[in-house]
């Protein structure tokens, strides 16, 4: 194999990487896997990508380099063979709440000049269809009716007003124009003038052109005919307009050079690209400008208290932005006098139409206040207007606390102008279409162009429309299929961005690389089976391959066997994780791998080392927590009957239905019920069986905090703690340092250079910004005086630098510190610092912190864990000590409930709970319940057919 085939990296030391030399082969697939923490996102992204990157952006002018970030050299002796790098990690695609999976990729936009380019356009109040037509097309369609037919042609000037109308008699007369038709009547111009008309009626007035009859005749000869004339006559005075009347029946036919609803007397707009854009105000919804949702005050979180009454505060939010307004408090008790609105009585204990009043106003009664005329708008409406028109934002935000998220009423959530909604294809407009799951709008559109190839069928469009539409239509399929392969098929195009999972933007980004046709690329991947169903790998390991065969190097950092079972290379990183990590442990194939004594990858891939399934189940503690009638997205109305005092597991494919029901619903409705949480729960109808919890702890994957101050020590709580031990050293006694000495937040321990960050930017114009050590405290982040305090020989900031592994054994002798590290050691975090900073963990590390957290804490017995995928980013060894500290929580009485698609975790369950059959909108529904192996035993079951596998 020459150069030009490898990838060879020698002396790589990011991070924990210790020395090491590799080489890679590639156009190949290639899996690195380890332990978590042992270095392989070191060795995949910070070496190879960080490599490749920044070799690219280098070759770059020196003006461009400007704004493009420049990734800094990675601690790598000799990296040879590169090709262009590509990083597809699993980061959200985006925060911004108007990217939808459709325009992310793309495919949106073929769909708005799909429907700019061939839609009907309909009236959005009465559905008719409206064209806008030529005056040639005018009489073609006039020209249909029998020959010889004696018609009226008629100029609309008035539709549907009120007021005096003599001013246009008097203009008609003028042009001469003598026969007029006032509501369906004609008259002479002289018999309007002295005729009573009611002003305060609506009326039409049409113009009499003249009388014709229907010829059959064409080209010049019809331009010089009395029809023609007329027509053109009765345009040009209706500004467009046209009515034909029959003579012989009174039917009407009415045109337009314009689109105009006759019916309706409304004028649409021109359609164009923008009108289908909810993010141009052309096509955006004016009450909601395109988002779909609106804001507004949920009375049940403005009454922060309901126990106390007006006057002692109840209404925290009103008090406090009229604190400073008498005349309000004057207007609010005069309100409550005249209708018996008690302000002394707690909220709780008014009635509701007493409440109503206060909250809602008093709409046209005016109260003397002061001498002063005054109506009472509400408290609701006065806070939704102070939000409108407040220049402040602290005062928003704080407003902000007391409003929920609605669907916009206006759009029903579409985004969209009813004018823009009202342009159809074959019957459906564009918000229908990006409301279908993605594999359903594949037949679609496949099922369209079958029949519109054969010009026939339900979904046939017309010649011309299709040879508009057919590359439209093959650049729209060619993406959804590509989106299909990587198993989103329950997605849809309007589901908002900031709504994906991570591995959900990964696998979005990882279709529309396949779709790009690119080669020669080196792809890097972080674990894209997350969140998949192991029905969904096989399509995505498909998907991986297609990708490899085009002619490219698809490097995948991953744990799931059956990712590792397909790959051409296995690179095994560790043996241990964080400092015991960083080293190759073994390169080669599964099955070199799965003999390699010294790899724990291989131990476990061979079965020499295994999860064990559990032989007898909990029978609990008979009670249970039940959601009624959830019909939240693609819920059907889905009753879920969680056993307590469990290790309950939910399954069920990708899009199923598992977080809406345990999330959305559960978990955010025990939260407003224990903690008074301002969240609202998604829909169901009844919840069940409150009494038999008294905590619920909800341990998601969102991060432990947005800046780098945030870290493992603080956010646990065990910092306090180890601040607490120095300042009980003679030495700091004497000094009479307190806890504040030794944080690096606060002035006063914290290094003022680098205001405690340990490092200070320098710019560079054409060059990335470099961070240097600070020269004052030389990265530690303190002040001197406070690292000149040593405890067994480490000042603080040592401390902070040590692995969790490291601190455990160096504060064994402090029982509430040891406890407290021994938990975020179980939890599989041995290998992180204790002041590494929070926006360096994974998510599935910062979910491990928030666990290690709550485990710290002491459980009730009665206490409902709630967790979505504890183990994404984790070895088998990892989720083999994850379940044993699970399992303990358990035993002690406690319930947890997990979601879960890793086949070990489910195993391990006393109950699992089964959601299907399918994603979307074919998911929803209750598929099975039961043991583990009870689960086997249902043939339509996804989970079971697999589990049924795993356990023989």
């Amino acid at each position: 194999m020459s150069k030009q085939d490898k990838i060879i990296i020698k002396g790589a030391r990011v991070h924990n990487l210790k020395n090491i030399n590799v080489e890679i082969p590639k156009n190949k697939f290639i899996v690195i896997t380890g332990l978590s923490g042992s270095g392989k996102s070191s060795l995949a992204f910070d070496t190879i990508f960080a490599e490749g990157q920044r070799q690219y952006v280098e070759s770059l002018s020196s003006y461009a380099r400007q704004f493009i970030g420049v990734m800094d050299k990675p601690d790598v002796d000799q990296i040879e063979g590169l090709s262009p790098v590509i990083a597809i990690d699993q980061k959200s695609t985006s925060n911004n709440p108007r990217s939808t999976v459709g325009t992310i990729t793309e495919i949106y936009d073929y769909l708005r000049l799909l429907f700019a380019r061939i839609g009907k356009i309909r009236c959005p109040n009465c559905g008719q269809e409206i064209k806008k037509l030529t005056v040639e097309q005018i009489i073609e369609k006039v020209l249909i009716l029998p020959p010889q037919t004696r018609i009226a042609v008629l100029a609309p000037v008035v539709i549907g007003k009120k007021g005096k109308l003599d001013h246009i008699f008097k203009k008609m007369k003028k042009a001469e124009f003598f026969q007029l038709r006032l509501d369906n009547k004609i008259y002479s111009v002289t018999e309007l003038e002295k005729l009573l008309i009611d002003e305060e009626k609506e009326h039409n007035l049409d113009v009499l052109i003249d009388y014709a009859f229907v010829e059959k005749v064409s080209g010049e000869r019809l331009k010089k005919t009395p029809l023609y004339i007329a027509v053109q006559k009765a345009l040009d005075l209706a500004n467009g307009m046209i009515t034909i009347l029959r003579r012989d029946n009174n039917e009407e036919m009415t045109f337009s050079q314009h689109l105009h609803c006759p019916k309706c007397n409304l004028n649409l707009p021109e359609i164009e690209l923008r009108s289908f854009s909810f993010n141009s105000p052309v096509g955006a919804c004016p009450k909601c400008t395109g988002l779909g949702v609106r804001l507004e005050i949920d009375p049940k979180l403005v009454v922060l208290n309901p126990r106390l009454t007006i006057e002692q505060g109840a209404i925290k939010v009103w008090s406090r932005l009229t604190s400073n307004q008498p005349l309000m408090h004057k207007i609010l008790a005069a309100v409550a006098k005249a209708h018996k609105a008690p302000l002394d009585k707690a909220v709780e204990k008014m009635k509701k139409e007493e409440l109503d009043v206060l909250l809602y106003g008093t709409g046209e009664e005016v109260f003397d206040i002061d001498g002063k005329k005054l109506k009472f708008e509400g408290i609701i409406p006065f806070l939704e207007k102070k939000y409108r028109e407040t220049d402040s934002e602290y005062v928003q935000k704080e407003i902000e606390d007391y409003m929920r998220e609605i669907i916009c009423p206006a759009c029903n959530g579409k985004r969209l102008k009813p004018e823009s909604l009202a342009v159809t294809v074959l019957e459906k407009n564009i918000a229908d279409l990006v409301n279908i799951d993605l594999q359903s709008l594949f037949d679609y559109f496949e099922q369209v162009e079958k029949d519109s190839k054969a010009g026939k069928g339900n979904l046939a469009l017309s010649e011309n429309e299709y040879k508009i539409a057919q590359q439209l239509l093959k650049e729209v399929k060619r993406r959804l299929e590509y989106l299909n392969a990587v198993s989103l098929d329950y997605l849809t195009l309007d589901r908002s961005a900031t709504t994906l999972a991570g591995g959900e933007a990964q696998r979005i980004r990882l279709a529309k690389q396949i779709s790009s046709s690119l080669t020669e690329i080196i792809y890097v991947l972080d674990e894209p089976s997350i969140g998949l169903h192991q029905r969904d790998n096989r399509r995505l390991i498909e998907a991986l391959k297609r990708l490899r065969d085009m002619g490219n190097t698809v490097i995948v950092v991953e744990h799931d066997q059956a990712i590792m079972e397909e790959a051409d290379l296995i690179i095994d990183i560790g043996p241990g994780a964080g400092e015991y990590g960083g080293k190759l442990v073994d390169i080669g194939t599964i099955d070199k791998i799965k003999k390699n004594r010294e790899s724990l990858t291989g131990l476990y891939l061979s079965g020499k080392y295994k999860i064990e399934s559990r032989k007898i189940f909990r029978k609990g503690n008979n009670k249970f927590i039940t959601v009624k009638g959830a019909t939240a997205n693609n819920l059907k109305n889905f009753d879920a009957k969680i056993p307590l005092g469990k290790f309950v597991a939910v399954s069920g494919v990708s899009g199923s239905g598992k977080s809406t029901l345990i999330i959305d619903i559960l978990s955010r409705a025990l939260a407003k019920h224990f903690f008074r949480a301002k969240e609202q729960p998604a829909a169901y109808k009844e919840l069940i069986g409150l009494d038999n919890l008294d905590k619920v702890v909800t341990v998601d994957q969102s991060p432990i905090g947005r800046t780098p101050r945030s870290n493992p020590a603080t956010y646990t709580g065990v910092f306090t703690y180890i601040r607490d031990l120095y300042t009980q050293i003679p030495e700091a006694k004497m000094r009479g340092f307190d806890a504040g000495k030794f944080s690096f937040n606060v002035v006063g321990g914290r290094c003022e250079a680098c205001a405690g960050e340990g490092l200070v930017r320098i710019e560079m114009q054409f060059m990335p910004d470099v961070y240097v050590e600070c020269e004052e405290c030389h990265g530690s982040r303190y002040v001197k005086d406070a690292l000149e305090i040593y405890y067994k020989g480490k000042n603080i900031a040592e401390v902070l630098d040590m692995p969790v592994e490291e601190a455990k054994r160096f504060f064994s002798d402090i029982p509430i510190i040891y406890e407290k590290l021994m938990i975020l050691y179980d939890v599989g975090l041995g290998y992180i610092k204790l002041g590494q900073p929070a926006t360096n963990l994974s998510g599935g590390e910062a979910q491990r912190v928030k666990l290690a957290t709550e485990l710290s804490r002491r459980a009730t017995g009665k206490t409902l864990y709630i967790l979505d995928e504890p183990t994404t980013g984790l070895h088998f060894d990892d989720i083999n000590r994850l379940l044993g500290v699970l399992q303990k929580l358990v035993d002690k009485g406690n319930t947890v409930l997990v979601i879960e698609h890793n086949l070990d975790v489910i195993k391990s369950a006393d109950w699992v709970i089964d959601m299907g059959p399918e994603g979307g909108n074919k998911g929803g529904y209750l598929v099975a319940e039961g043991t583990p192996k009870e689960i086997c035993k249902v043939k339509k079951s996804y989970t079971g057919q697999y589990l049924k596998k795993l356990l023989k």
